[in-house]
């Protein structure tokens, strides 16, 4: 009695590691595809950090406010 209730405690302990792993993989499944009808209904989705590009002429001068306004 007391090898079968190790046995299963075991098991038990071996089992909810491995499944901890695929929930992350469902979940990580499950926003991609929210994210792909999203984008079938028309909708957009966007990385809120940008990087602007800037040539190196272009960072040794200051930008007037002309063109500060205009981006």
């Amino acid at each position: 009695m007391k090898i079968s209730q190790l046995l299963r405690v075991s098991v038990l302990v071996l089992v909810i590691p491995v499944l901890s792993g695929c929930w992350l993989l469902a979940a990580g499944g499950a926003g991609a595809y929210g994210g792909y009808k999203a984008k079938e209904e028309g909708y957009t989705v966007q990385n809120p950090i940008k990087k602007e590009k800037q040539d190196t002429k272009e960072k040794d001068k200051p930008a007037s406010e002309s063109e500060q306004k205009k981006d």
